[in-house]
């Protein structure tokens, strides 16, 4: 039977294919020069828009034979923009404020991405444990490390790609509640999602690679009795010998601990206990055998899932100090950046009555312009003081 694909979209904000939005943009205005604040504000209207827009979810879900093989959620972060028009225009003193409205599609195809400048930069990525929730299924010394194995692998081969910064951080357990990750019980009256923003910040990353693996257990136990009746059944292939592996990998954005990609993979494969090779999960000896096979197969397919996710995000950096119009930002050649590059500076806030929620980006309306830049941090200038505009120590400088 052929898989049913079921594609259900939730919007926050409008329709993806072709969907009227309106962003709201502000810029100061300096020495009198109202056509380039007026540019400065369409320009900071249209990131706005950009950012609506990429609150649009989409899931995927496969189904064979009426049973859930697949599940994928996706946060977009793909959008081409037509017909963009200043629909009011309100000054107030010094400060211009616009809104735009435009037309916001999702772009197709994998050659279509809207990065910009974003996709030269190297994004930091922690890539965490990845648990086994029922332990019990491996029963084989050569399976008992694979919540380690796992993502070492996936750092391995993120790494050898250089299209980010990896920083492994395997032996980290990131849920509590495996069954029911990405959440977890915080306490008797409240469920919230795992406190990843603690952690990005901790290892200094933008985006948090985790997840589960979720079955690792074999069709048949009984196929593998010790008896000669077993065996004699084994060797002419009248019980089932293979083993399953299903593993959900989860993509956080580190500032603000929201989900932005998740996907699970499965595969099975005929298993070997002697030709599973003694170097255990991932191991070279391991690959021999055809559930290896199998298994690094899926650790390949989670590796072009992760570059695919993050391609188009913008790149971020945490703002660490603000002194006058001097700027530092967390992050520097590593990363890519190099003097005289832009990024747009968005304030970073809480409410009160939400102080545990998703913190909210505004735009401030100006760009700081980097003019000294080592490995790990660099800075620069912004085209005022910081404090005329409010700009703060944990704010974000973004590209796009």
């Amino acid at each position: 039977m052929k898989p049913i694909v079921l594609l259900m979209l939730w919007l926050c904000a409008g329709v993806v294919n072709a969907a009227t939005f309106e962003g709201v943009g502000h810029a100061n205005i300096r020495e009198n020069n109202l056509d380039q604040a007026r540019a400065e504000a369409r320009q900071a209207a249209m990131r706005d828009l950009a950012l609506q827009f990429e609150a649009s979810i989409s899931t995927q879900d496969t189904l064979e034979n009426g049973e859930l093989t697949q599940s994928q959620t996706r946060l977009s972060s793909r959008a081409q923009l037509h017909n963009a028009t200043i629909v009011d225009e309100y000054r107030s003193g010094n400060l211009l404020r616009v809104i735009v409205r435009a037309e916001l599609a999702a772009a197709s195809g994998s050659d279509s991405c809207k990065a910009g400048d974003a996709s030269g930069l190297r994004k930091r990525v922690a890539v965490t444990g990845f648990p086994i929730v029922m332990p019990q299924q491996g029963g084989s010394p050569a399976l008992d490390d694979a919540g380690e194995k796992l993502p070492q692998a996936l750092v391995s081969r993120l790494q050898a790609q250089g299209r980010m910064q990896v920083l492994g951080s395997t032996s980290l357990q990131l849920f509590s509640n495996l069954p029911d990750a990405p959440t977890s019980q915080q306490n008797l009256t409240a469920n919230h999602l795992t406190n990843v923003v603690q952690l990005a910040r901790e290892l200094g990353a933008q985006f948090v690679v985790s997840g589960v693996i979720r079955d690792i257990g074999l069709s048949d136990p009984n196929a593998w009795g010790s008896s000669i009746t077993n065996r004699m059944q084994r060797s002419i292939g009248l019980v089932d010998t293979t083993r399953r592996f299903e593993a959900e990998v989860m993509v956080f954005d580190g500032f603000s601990g929201s989900p932005v990609f998740r996907q699970r993979f499965a595969t099975s494969a005929r298993w070997d206990p002697k030709g599973s090779g003694s170097g255990g999960f991932a191991s070279a000896g391991f690959e021999k055998s055809e559930w290896g096979q199998a298994v690094t197969g899926v650790i390949n397919d989670m590796t072009a899932a992760v570059n695919s996710a993050l391609a188009c995000q913008p790149f971020m950096a945490r703002v660490t100090r603000v002194d006058s119009d001097r700027v530092t930002l967390a992050s520097g050649a590593t990363a890519g950046l190099r003097p005289g590059d832009e990024l747009n500076i968005y304030r970073s806030q809480r409410y009160f009555d939400s102080l545990e929620g998703t913190p909210e980006l505004s735009d401030a309306g100006v760009s700081i312009t980097l003019d000294n830049v080592h490995p790990d941090f660099s800075t620069g200038r912004l085209p005022v003081t910081g404090g005329q505009i409010n700009v703060q120590r944990d704010d974000i400088a973004i590209i796009w």
